[in-house]
This record gives structure tokens, sequence and C-alpha cells, in this order.
């Protein structure tokens, strides 16, 4: 299925105009594809799963800022971490210590966002408000050892939901989150710049509530097909 061009062109302007950055999500879909939207001069790419991350890296143009966005085991950071620009989905303090350690490793600083868990469904990942305050107060020294783990923001995923009202609370409520905890994690070290939040569906929505930062995939690539 070809790259919906002028929706994307229309998609950039409307984004650019609001100094929020596009990461076309290009998960199950081929590096044909991506390469027609790296022609159009699109550069951030946003990935699910490490292995199809890892062979579609190997493929492609070495400057592409490839963003893994998916569920990350503290096990596989190894296989992104030479290459990955940003890291959307830390869940834990052990996976940030992972990342440091494969970073040391690659001689690079690799950009993480704590991604936050602001729904009830119980299948999305992420920190609550009161862990964050742990990672924030008791892991004080440990946070300031790792030295090649830069946390920058930032990310969630709303409910999967029309009711709109839902999804503007989630969206407002970690944008509140954004700012108490940038606050807070700015004496250790790690200045917050980047607030990952909306989708195809609600990117709107989410940039009224000051996204700087949208994951849109089949907007832009058609529907894909569900990974086996």
């Amino acid at each position: 299925m070809p790259v919906f061009k002028e929706t994307y062109n229309n998609l950039l302007a409307e984004l650019s105009a609001k100094k929020v950055t596009l990461v076309a999500v290009s998960k199950t879909k081929p590096v044909e594809e991506i390469s027609e939207l790296y022609d159009m001069g699109q550069r951030d790419f946003g990935e699910n799963y490490v292995q199809e991350l890892a062979e579609k890296q190997e493929q492609l143009p070495s400057d592409i800022r490839w963003h893994f966005i998916g569920h990350l085991q503290s096990n596989k950071v190894k296989y992104i971490a030479p290459f990955v620009h940003l890291i959307h989905s830390v869940d834990s303090f052990k996976l940030l210590k992972e990342i440091h350690k494969q970073g040391l490793k690659n001689g690079r600083v690799i950009d993480c966002l704590l991604q936050v868990h602001i729904t009830r469904e119980e299948t999305k990942f992420g920190f609550d408000e009161k862990e964050l305050e742990e990672l924030a107060g008791l892991h004080t020294k440990e946070l300031k050892e790792l030295k090649n783990v830069r946390i920058t923001g930032m990310m969630g995923m709303a409910s999967f939901t029309d009711d709109e009202r839902t999804v503007r609370n989630e969206f407002s409520f970690l944008r509140s989150l954004y700012q108490k905890f940038s606050l807070k994690f700015e004496p250790l070290g790690f200045r917050f710049s980047i607030l990952s939040m909306g989708m195809t569906s609600d990117y709107k929505i989410a940039i009224e509530e000051g996204s700087t930062m949208v994951r849109i995939g089949s907007m832009i690539f058609g529907e894909r097909e569900k990974k086996k």
C-alpha cells in the first residue's frame, strides 16, 4: 500500500505550525514504504518490536532517527542501544539501569522518556504518580550516577475510546505530571523537553493539551496488518 502523500504533507504542515514533532509509526511496514516517506523528508520513525527495528535499521539510511515506542524488555536493550534515537517506553528503574549499561558499552548517552500509565486499562504499561515520586526520591543518588541515560520527558497513551472527555482528561493529567516532575528531575540533571502523547485517533486533543510529539501511523501508511 502506498504512503498517503497528500495526507502526510497536510499533517506535517499542521504539526510544523504548532511546533510539534511527528514520529511516523512504521511498525509492520516494509522498508519500501519507509523509504518513500524518507524521500519526502521524514526522518523520525517509530517501531514497537526490537527485532523488526534492528532489521530495518540495517537496511535504511543512517540519518533516520529511530524511536522505540513499544514495551521494552531489559534483555533486548542491547540490540538497539548502538543506534536508537529515543526510547519512549521506560517503565522501571531496572530498565533505566540497563539502558545506561548498554549506553556505556556503546559510548553513547541514550535519550529516554518515562512512560506513564494514565488510563484504567490494565494492558498498558508505565509508572503511576506514586512510582514517579519514588523514582525521583528513593533513587536520587542512583539516578545521578546514570551518566549514559538522559531522561528528556514523558510519554503516555490515552484510553482507546470515543469518549473525548475521557481522552482529554487523561492527556491533561499527563501534562500536569510532566510539569510537576520536570521540576523534580531537573536537580538530578535531567531537563524535560518532550511530552509524547497522541496518535492517529486523538492527536488533535493531545496537541491541545500540550503534546510536543505525536506518534502517527495508520493516517500516513494506512491500516496495518496485525503482527502474528
